[in-house]
Order: structure tokens, then C-alpha cells, then sequence
């Protein structure tokens, strides 16, 4: 007689395996929920007693407003992979991949290195460990693919907006990044007021001790994993190094010394600006790709291995170059009408100053599910709930940090930032689905009572740099 089946891990990755397929099935694309989201927005504004007319010059004024902030999200993802793939950073892979000696260990070591890595860019972190499992997998005898696959997505599914990356933090920090309609609403807020509280980054170690340990728990014994060749993955070569140069062009395309002139060049403009304004003055968006730009140069080396990890990483930046331009429409849409004032409202009316962490959170969380865009969610967001949190003189930058931490949690279910990872790992959604749903059992309740816990803790200030 077979013994019923227990609950667990086992449980909860069929679950999401069947969530995940509810999603294939019944999820438009992302980009339909931008489209989605114009309509909903402007059919809001009439109900409003907006005109037709002035919606659609907001509309199509906000329509532009992001080519800035789209272009750095795109450079975002592109620094990150061309780092990731550069040569020093695969043999640094590759040394990593021979540490862990035990499946549990190997999916923990990845959940850790995947999160750590996430802090610094999360365009970085996708890249870095769908390499490193590529390396360890054929080390690690009957490591579960798909536990570790899912340990590998952690960064971006738990703590990468608390880090230097947070497309939110870096642009309230950013002020020519700001759209002129939200400056005075949020004002300029410096990353010190951010990404660096003591509060945040006590709750990135939190987060991190917690999906470590969940990782290593619920990764199968080897006698019940499926590895990869049992899923049917096979890999193919992942290098961005072609042959030996032949031709006088190709010697100079091979050659590191245009590389590296200009890399000097440009690190000494960084170090420039940080003798000048300071290290945190400078953490913006242009400089942070910049020195990311500088780093793929350097770790490159030749124009040639630079230009080849360049076109490897820009199918991964066309959500993001498509649908930011519509986010805009959107933000123009609700900063410029009515909309903000009544969502401010809202927010006011439902909330008291003790829950609206809270009520930001899950409304965050909720949001993420249909506009997985860490910054183009914001600029969607910002309007609205920062106005409530200068009502009820809430910690401007706190508030930043709450949607950044809740704006994560959905990432655990969307697959839209998955793509990248399943590109290098040959895997489906569903294949990660389900170890994602146990960590995002365990991440909500801890960050909404982290939220809700540090809010208390940090006095009100109003907007500075208007």
C-alpha cells in the first residue's frame, strides 16, 4: 500500500508548479499589463471628472518623461552581465563552484552568493549565479536542478532593492532622474536616508539568514532530487571569447589598448567625482552603470570580448526598453490629474500612521504581480503614497524602503525577471516555481512585521532639495 503523501517542500513545489501553470495559461505578457494599466488610469481620470482631452495630453506628455531612467535600467542589466561574464569573473566562478561538497550545501552556498551578489547589482547577480550552478552541477553528484535553480533567483526575489541597485532608492537619490512632477512630493533623498539605515540593512542580513536556511532545509535528500540531465537540461558552451584574430582590424579589435586608455580615463572621472561630492553623493545611476561600464572594460580587457558579452545581454533589456515609455504614460496620467489626490486620499482614509507601513507593503506586493518593474512600479506608486506618508509624517525614506523590500516578494512567483536566469539555465518557470513559493511563505511575514517594526524607529523628515 503507498503511504499518503506528506506535507512539505515536496508539496509545495507541486503547488507552485500548478500556480505557476495557472499563470502560463491565464497571465497575459507584462507588457499587456501596461497596456492594462493606461486604460485603467485614464478610464480612472474620467470617472474622476478628468477631460478627455487633458488625459490625453498628459498621456502622451508622460509618454517620454522615462528615456533617461529607461536607458540606465537597460545599462543596468548589460553592466551586470558583461561583468558576470568577463574572464576573471568566470575563473572566480569556477573556483567558487568547487567549494561545496553536499547538494544542501550547494544550494545554500548559491542562495547566499545569489543574494549577496544581488546587494551590489541585481543585473549582476542573475548572471553571476546562473553561471556559478552551471559549475557546480556537474560537481555535486544528485544536486536537485531545480532547488538549486531557485536558490540561484533569490537575490532578485528577496533583497536585491536593498541594495546598491534599488532602481527606486537611486532615483529618489538621483535628481535628474526624478520627473519634474514628483520632485516636490519626495524631494531628493540621499541613499544615507535609504539603502545604508542600520534599518535596512539589518533587514537585507535578516532576509538573507532566513532564505539560507529555508535553501538548505528543503533541498531534497539525493535519493528523491532530479537533477539536471533527469529534467532533460543539457547545457551548451557559455563563452564570449571567439577565435584567434587574423586580420590587422581584427588585431586591433583583440587588442586591450583602447580598452583600457579609455577604462583609466573613466575611472579617473569617478575618482574625481568622489573627492569632489563624496561617496554617497555620487551612488546615483549614471555613476553606479558607469563604474560598472568601467569595471567590463577592464575585466574584458579587448574591445572584442567587451562588445560580444554587450550582445549577449540586450535580449534581456527588452522588457524594460518597451514598456518603460508606457509606464511614463502613466505616471503623467495619475501626477498630473486628479488621481494622485484621490489615491493620496485613499491611503489617508485607510490607514492611520501606525498601519500605513503596512498597508504600503501589501499594496507594494500586490502591484508587483502585475507591474514587475522595481522602478517603473515606483514611478507609478511614488506619486500617491509618498504624498500620504508626508501626511502622516512617515520617514520619506523609509517609505522608500518599505515598497523596496515588498516590491521584491512578488518577483518569488512573476517569471518576468526570471528570464534571464532560465536563458542560462536552460529551465522553465514552473521548474523554480515551487521552492520560490516556500521561500515567499516565509519572506512575508518577516518583512511586513520588519516594515511595520522599523517605521517606528525613525523620526519624520520633509522633502529636501525641492
Amino acid at each position: 500500500m503507498t503511504p499518503p503523501s506528506r506535507p512539505g517542500p515536496a508539496a509545495l513545489a507541486r503547488l507552485g508548479a500548478f500556480l505557476t501553470d495557472l499563470c502560463e495559461r491565464y497571465f497575459p505578457d507584462a507588457f499587456v499589463f501596461a497596456l492594462a494599466g493606461v486604460l485603467l488610469v485614464f478610464v480612472a481620470g474620467l470617472a474622476l471628472g478628468e477631460s478627455p482631452a487633458r488625459l490625453v495630453t498628459e498621456f502622451g506628455g508622460g509618454f517620454w518623461v522615462l528615456v533617461p531612467f529607461t536607458m540606465q535600467m537597460a545599462l543596468i542589466i548589460v553592466g551586470g552581465f558583461v561583468v558576470a561574464t568577463s574572464p576573471p569573473l568566470t575563473r572566480l566562478i569556477r573556483g567558487l563552484a568547487a567549494i561545496p561538497r553536499t547538494p544542501r550545501a550547494a544550494v545554500a552556498f548559491v542562495a547566499f552568493f545569489g543574494m549577496a551578489s544581488s546587494l551590489v547589482s541585481w543585473g549582476l547577480s542573475l548572471i553571476f549565479t546562473g553561471l556559478l550552478v552551471r559549475e557546480i552541477v556537474p560537481r555535486v553528484r544528485r544536486v536537485d536542478y531545480r532547488a538549486i535553480g531557485a536558490a540561484a533567483y533569490l537575490g532578485l526575489g528577496s533583497v536585491w532593492a536593498l541594495g546598491l541597485s534599488s532602481s527606486a532608492a537611486l532615483l529618489q537619490a538621483t535628481r535628474s532622474a526624478i520627473p519634474p512632477s514628483l520632485l516636490p512630493v519626495t524631494g531628493v533623498i540621499p541613499l544615507g536616508q535609504t539603502i545604508f539605515l542600520w534599518q535596512s540593512l539589518l533587514m537585507a542580513a535578516i532576509l538573507i539568514v532566513v532564505s539560507v536556511v529555508v535553501a538548505y532545509v528543503s533541498c531534497p535528500p539525493p535519493e528523491r532530487a532530479r537533477t539536471a540531465e533527469e529534467i532533460g537540461v543539457r547545457f551548451e558552451p557559455w563563452a564570449v571569447e571567439g577565435q584567434t584574430p587574423r586580420t590587422p582590424a581584427e588585431k586591433l579589435d583583440a587588442s586591450p589598448f583602447f580598452s583600457v586608455a579609455v577604462a583609466l580615463l573613466m575611472l579617473a572621472y569617478l575618482g574625481q567625482q568622489v573627492r569632489e561630492k563624496g561617496l554617497l553623493a555620487v551612488a546615483d545611476l549614471n555613476n553606479f552603470n558607469f563604474a560598472f561600464l568601467t569595471a567590463g572594460l577592464l575585466l574584458h580587457w579587448r574591445p572584442r570580448s567587451f562588445l560580444r558579452a554587450v550582445a549577449l545581454s540586450v535580449p534581456a533589456t527588452a522588457g524594460v526598453l518597451i514598456q518603460y515609455p508606457f509606464y511614463g504614460a502613466i505616471l503623467g496620467l495619475v501626477s498630473k490629474t486628479s488621481i494622485t489626490v484621490a489615491l493620496a486620499d485613499l491611503f489617508v482614509r485607510v490607514t492611520t500612521k501606525g498601519t500605513f507601513p503596512i498597508v504600503v507593503a501589501l499594496y507594494s506586493s500586490l502591484l508587483g504581480l502585475f507591474i514587475p518593474s522595481g522602478g517603473g512600479k515606483w514611478i507609478v506608486e511614488a506619486p500617491y503614497v509618498m504624498a500620504a506618508a508626508n501626511t502622516w509624517h512617515v520617514h520619506l525614506g523609509w517609505t522608500v524602503q518599505i515598497y523596496n523590500a515588498a516590491e521584491a516578494l512578488p518577483n518569488l512567483i512573476n517569471p518576468f525577471w526570471m528570464l534571464p536566469l532560465m536563458g542560462i539555465l536552460n529551465v522553465r518557470a514552473r521548474d523554480l516555481a515551487g521552492y520560490s513559493i516556500l521561500q515567499l511563505v516565509f519572506h512575508v511575514p518577516v518583512v511586513f512585521f520588519l516594515c511595520w517594526l522599523f517605521a517606528r524607529t525613525l523620526p519624520y523628515l520633509p522633502p529636501s532639495g525641492v
